[in-house]
């Protein structure tokens, strides 16, 4: 039987991802870089977060207001809003492990729960 994944929230406590995950990407335009974030996101929140996720993708050409609510400096930037604690990573979300690891899905490597 599956057991629920968790991860460590950074303070200890285990996160358990069996909780809905509100996630914000925040990206400007359809740059290369901006819709491989978009990709790389949705396909590693199919692979371990199915029928339990929301990804709700911010334009900052179009909404530039909402980067100060996350404090967004650089893009694309995916934040976690749900489950807390906040967690936020930069970049094109390529490296599996790095998006897996930052989003608390996965331990770090040589980490046990």
């Amino acid at each position: 039987m599956n057991q629920p994944r968790t991860a460590d929230d950074g303070t200890g406590t285990l996160v358990d991802s069996n909780e809905p995950w509100d996630l914000r990407l925040y990206v400007t335009g359809r740059s290369p870089k901006c819709l491989r974030a978009i990709e790389n996101l949705r396909r590693i929140c199919e692979e371990h977060l199915a029928g339990r996720y929301k990804i709700e993708v911010v334009d900052l050409l179009e909404n530039p207001r909402l980067a100060a609510e996350d404090q967004i400096l650089a893009v694309p930037t995916v934040v976690r809003r749900l489950p807390p604690p906040i967690r936020k990573l930069v970049g094109d979300l390529s490296d599996t492990e790095r998006l897996l690891v930052g989003l608390q899905l996965r331990p770090p490597r040589g980490t046990t729960t």
